[in-house]
Protein backbone atom coordinates (compact mmCIF):
# COMPACT_ATOMS: atom_id res chain seq x y z
CA UNK A 1 0.00 0.00 0.00
CA UNK A 2 1.39 3.23 -1.21
CA UNK A 3 2.00 6.23 0.97
CA UNK A 4 -0.41 8.17 -0.47
CA UNK A 5 -2.86 6.04 -0.01
CA UNK A 6 -2.34 5.73 3.73
CA UNK A 7 -2.90 9.52 3.69
CA UNK A 8 -5.63 9.82 1.76
CA UNK A 9 -7.58 7.39 3.40
CA UNK A 10 -6.75 8.79 6.78
CA UNK A 11 -8.08 12.24 5.72
CA UNK A 12 -10.98 10.97 4.13
CA UNK A 13 -11.68 9.35 7.25
CA UNK A 14 -11.31 12.87 9.65
CA UNK A 15 -13.40 14.27 7.17
CA UNK A 16 -16.59 11.83 7.15
CA UNK A 17 -16.35 10.83 10.75
CA UNK A 18 -14.91 13.77 12.51
CA UNK A 19 -15.92 16.58 10.24
CA UNK A 20 -12.22 17.88 10.54
CA UNK A 21 -12.40 21.42 8.90
CA UNK A 22 -10.16 22.21 5.30
CA UNK A 23 -7.08 23.70 7.17
CA UNK A 24 -7.28 20.93 9.34
CA UNK A 25 -6.85 18.27 6.67
CA UNK A 26 -4.42 20.68 4.98
CA UNK A 27 -2.07 20.69 8.65
CA UNK A 28 -2.52 16.94 8.80
CA UNK A 29 -1.46 16.17 4.90
CA UNK A 30 1.49 18.73 5.56
CA UNK A 31 3.00 17.01 8.31
CA UNK A 32 2.34 13.34 7.27
CA UNK A 33 4.15 14.46 3.69
CA UNK A 34 6.92 15.82 5.32
CA UNK A 35 7.34 13.16 7.91
CA UNK A 36 6.94 10.23 4.97
CA UNK A 37 9.76 11.96 3.19
CA UNK A 38 11.74 12.24 6.09
CA UNK A 39 11.06 8.34 6.45
CA UNK A 40 11.78 7.75 2.89
CA UNK A 41 15.33 9.06 3.21
CA UNK A 42 15.70 6.98 6.45
CA UNK A 43 15.04 3.92 4.26
CA UNK A 44 11.20 3.42 6.07
CA UNK A 45 7.82 3.61 5.63
CA UNK A 46 4.70 4.46 7.37
CA UNK A 47 4.70 0.17 7.47
CA UNK A 48 8.32 0.00 8.60
CA UNK A 49 8.43 2.55 11.26
CA UNK A 50 8.99 2.03 14.72
CA UNK A 51 8.93 3.80 17.80
CA UNK A 52 12.93 5.02 17.76
CA UNK A 53 11.92 6.11 14.15
CA UNK A 54 9.92 8.39 15.06
CA UNK A 55 11.47 9.60 17.92
CA UNK A 56 14.03 9.92 15.90
CA UNK A 57 12.26 12.12 13.19
CA UNK A 58 10.55 14.34 15.93
CA UNK A 59 14.33 14.93 17.39
CA UNK A 60 15.04 16.17 13.45
CA UNK A 61 11.77 18.70 13.54
CA UNK A 62 13.33 20.20 16.87
CA UNK A 63 16.83 20.34 15.38
CA UNK A 64 15.16 22.49 12.30
CA UNK A 65 13.61 24.81 15.19
CA UNK A 66 10.22 24.01 14.25
CA UNK A 67 7.96 25.77 17.05
CA UNK A 68 6.69 23.64 20.44
CA UNK A 69 2.83 23.80 19.03
CA UNK A 70 3.94 22.53 15.31
CA UNK A 71 5.99 19.97 16.49
CA UNK A 72 3.25 18.88 18.80
CA UNK A 73 0.77 19.11 15.71
CA UNK A 74 3.05 16.62 13.80
CA UNK A 75 3.51 14.09 16.41
CA UNK A 76 -0.48 14.03 16.93
CA UNK A 77 -1.13 13.78 13.45
CA UNK A 78 1.47 10.81 13.11
CA UNK A 79 -0.38 9.31 16.14
CA UNK A 80 -3.91 9.93 14.24
CA UNK A 81 -2.50 8.11 11.54
CA UNK A 82 -0.77 5.02 13.54
CA UNK A 83 -4.09 4.90 15.40
CA UNK A 84 -6.55 4.58 12.04
CA UNK A 85 -4.35 2.14 10.48
CA UNK A 86 -4.24 -0.15 13.47
CA UNK A 87 -8.41 0.04 13.28
CA UNK A 88 -8.00 -0.82 9.57
CA UNK A 89 -5.82 -3.68 10.21
CA UNK A 90 -2.68 -2.20 8.04
CA UNK A 91 -0.46 -2.36 11.62
CA UNK A 92 -1.11 -4.81 14.73
CA UNK A 93 1.44 -1.94 16.64
CA UNK A 94 1.09 1.68 17.31
CA UNK A 95 4.61 2.77 17.21
CA UNK A 96 3.68 6.21 18.28
CA UNK A 97 1.47 5.26 21.17
CA UNK A 98 4.26 5.72 24.58
CA UNK A 99 5.51 8.83 22.74
CA UNK A 100 5.48 11.59 25.06
CA UNK A 101 5.47 15.40 22.55
CA UNK A 102 6.33 18.59 23.78
CA UNK A 103 2.54 19.12 25.10
CA UNK A 104 -0.51 20.84 24.27
CA UNK A 105 -3.88 21.19 26.19
CA UNK A 106 -6.28 18.26 25.48
CA UNK A 107 -9.56 18.87 24.54
CA UNK A 108 -12.61 17.47 25.98
CA UNK A 109 -14.59 15.64 23.37
CA UNK A 110 -17.60 17.77 22.33
CA UNK A 111 -20.94 16.08 22.42
CA UNK A 112 -24.86 16.53 22.40
CA UNK A 113 -27.42 17.03 25.41
CA UNK A 114 -29.87 14.23 25.27
CA UNK A 115 -32.52 17.22 23.92
CA UNK A 116 -30.41 18.26 21.10
CA UNK A 117 -30.30 14.75 20.20
CA UNK A 118 -33.78 13.79 20.25
CA UNK A 119 -34.76 17.31 18.23
CA UNK A 120 -31.65 14.95 15.82
CA UNK A 121 -33.54 11.80 15.56
CA UNK A 122 -37.21 14.04 14.88
CA UNK A 123 -35.35 16.06 12.30
CA UNK A 124 -34.66 12.27 10.48
CA UNK A 125 -37.73 11.42 10.76
CA UNK A 126 -38.55 14.01 8.41
CA UNK A 127 -35.58 15.01 6.05
CA UNK A 128 -35.49 13.44 2.61
CA UNK A 129 -36.98 13.51 -0.35
CA UNK A 130 -39.21 10.70 -0.25
CA UNK A 131 -40.41 8.12 2.12
CA UNK A 132 -37.58 5.80 1.16
CA UNK A 133 -34.95 8.61 2.34
CA UNK A 134 -36.71 10.01 5.43
CA UNK A 135 -37.24 5.87 6.57
CA UNK A 136 -33.11 5.63 6.08
CA UNK A 137 -31.96 8.65 7.37
CA UNK A 138 -34.58 7.93 10.39
CA UNK A 139 -32.98 4.36 10.60
CA UNK A 140 -29.50 5.33 10.30
CA UNK A 141 -29.46 7.98 13.57
CA UNK A 142 -31.67 5.77 15.60
CA UNK A 143 -29.24 3.15 14.61
CA UNK A 144 -26.08 5.66 15.25
CA UNK A 145 -27.19 7.23 18.71
CA UNK A 146 -28.57 3.41 20.22
CA UNK A 147 -25.45 1.69 19.52
CA UNK A 148 -22.12 3.83 19.43
CA UNK A 149 -21.24 3.03 16.23
CA UNK A 150 -18.54 4.52 14.07
CA UNK A 151 -19.95 5.68 11.02
CA UNK A 152 -17.44 3.45 9.13
CA UNK A 153 -19.28 0.20 11.06
CA UNK A 154 -22.55 1.85 10.57
CA UNK A 155 -22.32 2.29 6.45
CA UNK A 156 -20.71 -0.91 6.12
CA UNK A 157 -23.36 -2.66 8.06
CA UNK A 158 -24.77 -6.05 6.17
CA UNK A 159 -28.93 -6.31 5.51
CA UNK A 160 -27.82 -10.08 7.46
CA UNK A 161 -27.25 -8.24 10.45
CA UNK A 162 -30.44 -6.79 10.71
CA UNK A 163 -32.85 -10.01 9.55
CA UNK A 164 -35.51 -11.28 12.52
CA UNK A 165 -36.13 -8.29 14.45
CA UNK A 166 -32.65 -8.85 16.38
CA UNK A 167 -32.41 -7.33 19.99
CA UNK A 168 -28.93 -7.39 19.82
CA UNK A 169 -26.76 -6.17 17.04
CA UNK A 170 -23.34 -7.82 16.03
CA UNK A 171 -21.23 -5.14 14.85
CA UNK A 172 -17.54 -6.12 13.11
CA UNK A 173 -15.07 -3.39 13.62
CA UNK A 174 -12.32 -1.98 12.61
CA UNK A 175 -9.56 -4.79 12.49
CA UNK A 176 -12.20 -7.48 12.37
CA UNK A 177 -13.21 -7.53 16.18
CA UNK A 178 -16.75 -8.20 16.63
CA UNK A 179 -19.15 -7.00 19.77
CA UNK A 180 -22.67 -7.27 20.18
CA UNK A 181 -24.77 -4.45 20.91
CA UNK A 182 -28.20 -3.91 21.97
CA UNK A 183 -30.99 -2.47 20.09
CA UNK A 184 -33.55 -0.26 21.76
CA UNK A 185 -36.95 -0.69 20.95
CA UNK A 186 -37.68 2.83 19.22
CA UNK A 187 -33.92 1.28 16.95
CA UNK A 188 -35.52 -1.93 15.88
CA UNK A 189 -38.60 -0.08 14.93
CA UNK A 190 -37.17 2.18 12.66
CA UNK A 191 -34.49 -0.88 11.32
CA UNK A 192 -37.77 -2.94 10.66
CA UNK A 193 -39.07 -0.24 8.64
CA UNK A 194 -36.17 0.54 6.65
CA UNK A 195 -35.48 -3.20 5.92
CA UNK A 196 -38.89 -3.18 4.26
CA UNK A 197 -38.48 -0.79 2.03
CA UNK A 198 -34.50 -2.19 1.63
CA UNK A 199 -35.71 -5.62 0.49
CA UNK A 200 -38.49 -4.40 -2.29
CA UNK A 201 -36.23 -2.15 -3.80
CA UNK A 202 -33.64 -5.21 -3.84
CA UNK A 203 -36.79 -7.52 -5.16
CA UNK A 204 -37.07 -5.11 -8.12
CA UNK A 205 -33.32 -4.91 -9.01
CA UNK A 206 -33.54 -8.13 -9.14
CA UNK A 207 -36.14 -8.17 -11.30
CA UNK A 208 -34.68 -5.91 -13.55
CA UNK A 209 -31.32 -8.40 -13.51
CA UNK A 210 -29.16 -6.47 -11.15
CA UNK A 211 -27.30 -8.33 -9.13
CA UNK A 212 -28.54 -7.74 -5.17
CA UNK A 213 -26.40 -6.07 -2.57
CA UNK A 214 -25.33 -7.23 0.57
CA UNK A 215 -25.00 -3.82 2.67
CA UNK A 216 -28.22 -2.55 4.53
CA UNK A 217 -27.43 0.94 3.36
CA UNK A 218 -27.72 0.73 -0.46
CA UNK A 219 -25.90 3.10 -2.79
CA UNK A 220 -25.44 3.55 -5.72
CA UNK A 221 -21.33 4.81 -4.75
CA UNK A 222 -18.59 2.77 -6.19
CA UNK A 223 -18.57 1.01 -2.50
CA UNK A 224 -22.48 -0.22 -3.24
CA UNK A 225 -23.04 1.27 0.55
CA UNK A 226 -23.41 4.57 1.41
CA UNK A 227 -20.59 6.27 1.99
CA UNK A 228 -19.22 8.12 5.31
CA UNK A 229 -18.90 11.69 3.29
CA UNK A 230 -22.55 11.19 2.15
CA UNK A 231 -23.53 10.22 5.74
CA UNK A 232 -21.61 13.57 7.09
CA UNK A 233 -23.78 15.96 4.77
CA UNK A 234 -26.97 14.11 5.85
CA UNK A 235 -26.10 14.40 9.66
CA UNK A 236 -25.34 18.80 8.73
CA UNK A 237 -28.81 18.54 7.20
CA UNK A 238 -30.67 17.06 9.59
CA UNK A 239 -28.82 19.36 12.19
CA UNK A 240 -30.26 22.64 10.31
CA UNK A 241 -33.33 20.98 10.43
CA UNK A 242 -33.40 20.68 14.02
CA UNK A 243 -32.43 23.68 14.92
CA UNK A 244 -29.01 22.11 16.21
CA UNK A 245 -25.87 24.11 15.58
CA UNK A 246 -23.86 22.06 12.58
CA UNK A 247 -20.96 22.92 14.10
CA UNK A 248 -21.81 20.69 16.84
CA UNK A 249 -22.88 17.56 15.00
CA UNK A 250 -20.82 14.90 13.59
CA UNK A 251 -21.51 11.28 13.14
CA UNK A 252 -18.47 11.05 15.52
CA UNK A 253 -20.38 13.34 17.64
CA UNK A 254 -23.19 11.20 18.06
CA UNK A 255 -20.88 8.15 19.40
CA UNK A 256 -19.73 10.65 22.05
CA UNK A 257 -23.50 11.28 23.00
CA UNK A 258 -23.78 7.85 23.33
CA UNK A 259 -20.82 6.83 25.94
CA UNK A 260 -21.50 10.88 27.67
CA UNK A 261 -25.52 10.03 28.22
CA UNK A 262 -24.66 6.07 29.12
CA UNK A 263 -22.14 7.35 32.15
CA UNK A 264 -24.54 9.79 32.94
CA UNK A 265 -27.57 7.38 33.56
CA UNK A 266 -25.26 5.47 36.12
CA UNK A 267 -23.61 2.92 33.58
CA UNK A 268 -20.19 1.95 34.12
CA UNK A 269 -17.40 2.44 32.45
CA UNK A 270 -16.22 -1.21 31.38
CA UNK A 271 -19.57 -1.82 30.08
CA UNK A 272 -19.24 1.51 27.77
CA UNK A 273 -16.03 0.07 26.78
CA UNK A 274 -17.53 -2.82 25.42
CA UNK A 275 -20.17 -1.49 23.50
CA UNK A 276 -17.94 1.33 22.28
CA UNK A 277 -15.36 -1.45 20.90
CA UNK A 278 -12.24 0.49 22.92
CA UNK A 279 -8.97 -1.90 23.20
CA UNK A 280 -8.36 -0.13 26.49
CA UNK A 281 -10.49 0.96 28.88
CA UNK A 282 -8.39 4.10 29.19
CA UNK A 283 -9.37 6.07 25.65
CA UNK A 284 -13.23 5.25 27.30
CA UNK A 285 -12.08 6.97 30.16
CA UNK A 286 -12.10 10.75 28.71
CA UNK A 287 -15.86 10.56 29.22
CA UNK A 288 -15.45 10.94 32.87
CA UNK A 289 -13.72 14.25 32.03
CA UNK A 290 -16.80 15.19 29.71
CA UNK A 291 -19.25 13.91 32.67
CA UNK A 292 -17.17 16.17 35.02
CA UNK A 293 -16.68 19.14 33.11
CA UNK A 294 -20.36 19.19 32.59
CA UNK A 295 -21.81 18.68 36.55
CA UNK A 296 -19.05 21.87 37.25
CA UNK A 297 -20.86 23.65 34.55
CA UNK A 298 -24.19 22.53 36.07
CA UNK A 299 -23.16 23.70 39.52
CA UNK A 300 -21.68 27.35 38.62
CA UNK A 301 -24.52 27.60 36.64
CA UNK A 302 -27.68 26.96 38.88
CA UNK A 303 -25.92 26.62 42.94
CA UNK A 304 -27.24 29.59 44.98
CA UNK A 305 -23.72 30.14 46.35
CA UNK A 306 -22.01 30.39 43.20
CA UNK A 307 -24.29 33.07 42.25
CA UNK A 308 -22.42 36.52 42.32
CA UNK A 309 -23.99 39.41 44.49
CA UNK A 310 -24.91 40.30 48.69
CA UNK A 311 -26.39 37.26 50.03
CA UNK A 312 -29.48 38.24 52.23
CA UNK A 313 -28.76 37.83 55.95
CA UNK A 314 -31.20 35.00 57.93
CA UNK A 315 -31.77 38.10 60.44
CA UNK A 316 -30.53 35.83 63.27
CA UNK A 317 -27.89 37.10 66.03
CA UNK A 318 -25.52 34.56 67.79
CA UNK A 319 -25.40 34.04 71.34
CA UNK A 320 -21.93 35.89 71.21
CA UNK A 321 -23.59 39.24 69.69
CA UNK A 322 -21.73 38.67 66.49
Amino acid sequence: MSAAHWISAFLEAQAAELGAARNTLLAYGRDLQDFQGWLAGAGHGFDTAQQDTVEAYLIHCDTQGLARATRARRLSAIKQLYRFAFEEGWRSDNPAIQISGPGRDKRLPQTLSETEVDRLLEAARTTGRSDRDRARNSCLMELLYATGMRVSELVTLPASAARGDPRMLLIQGKGGKERMVPLSPPAREALARWLAIRDRMEAERRAAGKTPSRYLFVSRSAAGHLTRHRFYLLIKEMAVTAGVSPAKVTPHTLRHAFATHLLANGADLRSIQTLLGHADVATTEIYTHVLEARLQELVLTHHPLAKDGPRKSSGKISSDGQ
